[in-house]
């Protein structure tokens, strides 16, 4: 398999609105159930006659590695939808990013952010939560097109993640 990180940086990034299916599971088996949500929303969303307007990406709201993951996949939308009881709107926060691209690794793509944020002295908006981290806004947008490359492992994936105000002056471009 070929890894590949990009290079980390912050950015500022808009709001971004979204529909998706929010679940809690356990680490273990958790991409067989994100796989499951995937095919969920783009058949929820062809039912609908509505076309996707942005990468679909994963979630996290809560990380409990060795408990439960409160998760959400979703598809970017350039408005509000009206959801239903099991598919909801929702929004990828205005704020500043840490983020980078990969491709191959999600352990070693997330490895790689947070080490560089520790050297770089930036903090997440997070909080510690009774089921885990909290995160404000953190998600991996597929930029891949699942539909024509099926394999993951050649994905290119965008992983961001919600940091503090205070963002120490290394912001490097806007989107």
């Amino acid at each position: 398999m070929t890894f590949e990180i990009g290079e980390a940086n912050i950015e500022y990034r808009d709001e971004k609105h979204y529909m998706g299916i929010r679940v809690q599971t356990p680490f273990q088996g958790m991409f067989g159930v994100v796989d499951k949500l995937r095919k969920e929303l783009y058949a929820w969303f062809k039912v609908q006659g509505i076309h996707p307007e942005g990468p679909a990406f994963l979630r996290y709201h809560v990380i409990d590695m060795a408990g439960e993951m409160d998760i959400e996949f979703g598809i970017q939308m350039n408005r509000t939808l009206p959801g239903d009881s099991h598919v909801t709107p929702g929004v990828l926060q205005a704020g500043y990013y840490a983020n980078l691209t990969y491709r191959g690794s999600g352990m070693r793509g997330n490895k790689a952010l947070i080490e560089w944020a520790k050297e770089n002295g930036i903090r997440w908006d997070r909080w510690d939560d009774a089921k885990g981290d909290g995160f404000r806004c953190r998600y991996e947008a597929y930029l891949t097109n699942p539909q024509i490359e099926h394999r993951k492992s050649k994905w290119e994936v965008d992983l961001a993640i919600k940091i503090t105000d205070d963002h120490g002056g290394l912001v490097r471009r806007s989107v």
